[in-house]
C-alpha cells in the first residue's frame, strides 16, 4: 500500500534511502544537504548520526558498507572535498552492502564560498553519478543508487542541487524493504588498499566503468524523448525542466546516470537531430566527452554559462533569440547579510574592531565579521583555515606580525577540522591567539548539534567534549573561557594574549540567541534626552538600532533580544536595560 506526499527534494532522498533498507547514514551539516539527514532521522529503522566533518561521515559509511549493511553519507558540494580521501579509495575497494554519497552541489553559491562540479570529482575517483531532476526521481533514483552499488560492486553518488533539495514535488511513499546484511566474509586483496592489492583493483575499477557505461544505454532512466527532430537537447538534472518549459517540443536525451555516459544511446540521439544542445549547469563534464567522441556539432560552453543556475529565460533568449521581459521587482528594502540582534558574534566583534584586531576567519555565522560596519575578518577560505592561516602569517612574517591578529572559528568548524589545525600550532612552536566562538550549536546550518553540545541528530543525551579541557590536552597553557558579553573582559584578554610568544585559546560563551529556550530577561530601552549621538551604540551594526532625524536612536522592540551590548557601549547612560 503507497500514498502520496510533497516532499523536498532533501526528504525525497532520504525516503528513498530508508524504502531501500539503508541501516546507517552519517553527516555533517552543510546547506544544501542538510535536511537530507535530519529527515532520514526521523525513521527508528535507521541509524543516523552527525559526524565530526565529512571525511569522517565518509569512513562510518564505508565501515557499515564493509560489515555488509546498506549505507549512505551526505553532504554538500565542498564537503566532497574532505571526503575525498576515503571516496577515492572506496571506489577501489568496492562494497559489501550499498554504499550510496549524496553530493549537494550549489550553482549560484548561496550558501558556499565557491561553485563547484562533483561530476568532476566523481569522475575523477572513478565513482558512477546518478542525477535526479524532481523530488519523485530523486526518491527513486537513491533507491537505484543502493541497486547498481551491489550490483556493481561500487560507490554511487547521488548528485543534488540546491534548487532540487529544496524544490518540492509529489512523491510515492512505500514500504520500506528490510534487508539482511551481507555475510561478512574476509577479502585482504579487496578491502586492505596497500600497493599490490591496489594496483590488481585498479584493473577492476577500469572494468567495471566500462561495463558500466554499456549497460546505460539500456537503463531506464537514461532515455530519448523524440519530438521535432530539428533541435535536440542532451541534458539532466533540474535543467532537465528547463528545457521542458522553453522549448516543449524539442527532442531531449534526458540522462539520470550521468557518468558514465551511454554512448551509443548519445551516438544514436545526436544523429536524428538537426542541431544538438548540451545543456549542463556549471562545468563541461558531459559536453566534454560527447565531443571528445566526434560529436562536434553539439553545442554547450560556447552559448551557455559555466557560472550560476541556469534556467527556461536562459533558453528562449539564447537558443531562441527571444527578449524575455522580467517583471520589476517588488521595491523592498535592501536587506544586508548580517548578525542577528543578540548574536554573541557581534559583542566579540566590536572589541575587536575597537583595538584593531584582524582576524583570520571561518565558514559559519562568524564569517558577517568581514561586512561593514564590524569590518573584522579579513580571510575566509575554508572550514578550519582560520586557525593554519594564522600559523602560516606567523612562520612567514614572524610573531610581531601576528601582534595585531586572531584566528577566529566557531566550536562546530572547531570539531570539524579546527582541532587538526590548532595541533598543527603546538607541534610546529607557533605563536598566535585563536578564538573559538562557542555558541553552542552550528548555526549557519540551521542549528545543528555536534560533539561538543552534549545531544546526538537523534536526539540522545551524551556526554559533551569540553572544548577547554580539549585544548589544554594539547599543551597548551594559556587556554581562557570568558562571556562573549564581558567587553572588558574581552579588551583585556585580546590586549594579553596577542603578546604571548607562544599559542593561547580565548573561548567565548554564549549560546546562538536563535536557540530554543534561549532568552535574555532584560530589554533595552533608550533614553532619548541623555543621548549625546555620538553614534557608539550603532557601530556593531546590530540591526534593531536606527538613528532618527534629530541623531538620537530608536530601538525596534520587536527586533531586540536584550542583549545589552547597546547599553554597555553608551558611556552616558543614554540606554537602559529593563526586565522584559
Amino acid at each position: 500500500m503507497s500514498e502520496k506526499k510533497i516532499l523536498l527534494g532533501n526528504e525525497a532522498i532520504a525516503r528513498g534511502a530508508y524504502e531501500a533498507g539503508v541501516k546507517v547514514s552519517a553527516a555533517y551539516p552543510g546547506t544544501p544537504s542538510t535536511e537530507i539527514s535530519e529527515s532520514i532521522a526521523k525513521y527508528e529503522e535507521v541509524y543516523a548520526e552527525w559526524s565530526p566533518n565529512e571525511k569522517v561521515a565518509a569512513e562510518v559509511a564505508i565501515g557499515a558498507s564493509i560489515a555488509g549493511a546498506r549505507a549512505m553519507c551526505s553532504m554538500k558540494h565542498v564537503g566532497v572535498n574532505v571526503a575525498s580521501d576515503p571516496l577515492f579509495t572506496a571506489a577501489y575497494t568496492g562494497v559489501s552492502g550499498g554504499l550510496v554519497v549524496v553530493a549537494a552541489d550549489d550553482p549560484g553559491m548561496y550558501s558556499s564560498q565557491n561553485e563547484q562540479d562533483s561530476r568532476m570529482v566523481a569522475r575523477a575517483a572513478m565513482i558512477p553519478v546518478l542525477e535526479p531532476s524532481d523530488s519523485a526521481e530523486a526518491k527513486e533514483f537513491t533507491k537505484l543508487a543502493f541497486d547498481l552499488s551491489e550490483k556493481y560492486d561500487t560507490p554511487v553518488m547521488v548528485r543534488s542541487t540546491t534548487r532540487l533539495s529544496h524544490s518540492q514535488g509529489v512523491v510515492e511513499l512505500k514500504e520500506r524493504e528490510e534487508r539482511e546484511p551481507v555475510a561478512y566474509e574476509r577479502n585482504i586483496a579487496k578491502y586492505v588498499m596497500m600497493p599490490v592489492n591496489a594496483i590488481k583493483r585498479h584493473v577492476v575499477v577500469e572494468e567495471r566503468m566500462k561495463k558500466m557505461g554499456e549497460d546505460a544505454c539500456e537503463m531506464w532512466v537514461n532515455r530519448a524523448e523524440y519530438r521535432d527532430l530539428s533541435v535536440g537537447f542532451i541534458t539532466s538534472g533540474i535543467p532537465y525542466q528547463y528545457v521542458r518549459e522553453a522549448m516543449p517540443e524539442a527532442s531531449v536525451l534526458k540522462l539520470g546516470l550521468v557518468h558514465p555516459l551511454p554512448r551509443k544511446l548519445i551516438e544514436e540521439f545526436a544523429a536524428k537531430v538537426d542541431k544538438l544542445y548540451i545543456f549542463e549547469e556549471l562545468e563541461p563534464v558531459m559536453e566534454e566527452q560527447v565531443k571528445s567522441w566526434g560529436i562536434l556539432k553539439a553545442v554547450g560552453k560556447e552559448l551557455f554559462t559555466v557560472q550560476g543556475e541556469y534556467s527556461a529565460n536562459m533558453l528562449r533568449e539564447r537558443v531562441l533569440n527571444e527578449k524575455c521581459k522580467v517583471s520589476a521587482p517588488a521595491q523592498v528594502p535592501a536587506r544586508p547579510p548580517i548578525l542577528c540582534p543578540g548574536c554573541p558574534h557581534r559583542s566579540v566583534y566590536s572589541v575587536l574592531n575597537r583595538l584593531k584586531i584582524h582576524a583570520a576567519g571561518d565558514i559559519g555565522c562568524y564569517t558577517l565579521g568581514a561586512v561593514a560596519p564590524l569590518g573584522v575578518v579579513d580571510s575566509t577560505i575554508c572550514m578550519g583555515s582560520s586557525i593554519s592561516t594564522l600559523h602560516g602569517m606567523e612562520k612567514a612574517r614572524g610573531k610581531e606580525y601576528i601582534r595585531n591578529w586572531v584566528a577566529v572559528i566557531g566550536d562546530s568548524t572547531f570539531m570539524h577540522t579546527g582541532i587538526n589545525s590548532l595541533m598543527n600550532m603546538v607541534y610546529n612552536q607557533s605563536a598566535g591567539t585563536v578564538v573559538i566562538l562557542d555558541n553552542s550549536t552550528t548555526g549557519m546550518t540551521g542549528h545543528q548539534d555536534h560533539a561538543a553540545t552534549g545531544r546526538t541528530l537523534k536526539g540522545e543525551v551524551v556526554p559533551a567534549i569540553n572544548i577547554a579541557a580539549l585544548c589544554r590536552s594539547l599543551g597548551i597553557e594559556h587556554v581562557y573561557e570568558i562571556s562573549a558579553f564581558d567587553l572588558d573582559g574581552l579588551a583585556e584578554a585580546f590586549r594579553r594574549e596577542t603578546q604571548r610568544d607562544g599559542v593561547s585559546v580565548i573561548i567565548t560563551k554564549a549560546p546562538c540567541v536563535l536557540l530554543k529556550g534561549v532568552t535574555f530577561p532584560n530589554k533595552c530601552v533608550p533614553i532619548p534626552e541623555k543621548c549625546k549621538k555620538c553614534g557608539a551604540c550603532l557601530r556593531p551594526g546590530c540591526p534593531a538600532l536606527t538613528r532618527n532625524e534629530d541623531g538620537t536612536i530608536s530601538i525596534d522592540e520587536t527586533m531586540c533580544n536584550g542583549c545589552g551590548l547597546c547599553a554597555k557601549l553608551c558611556k552616558f547612560d543614554a540606554i537602559k536595560t529593563e526586565a522584559k
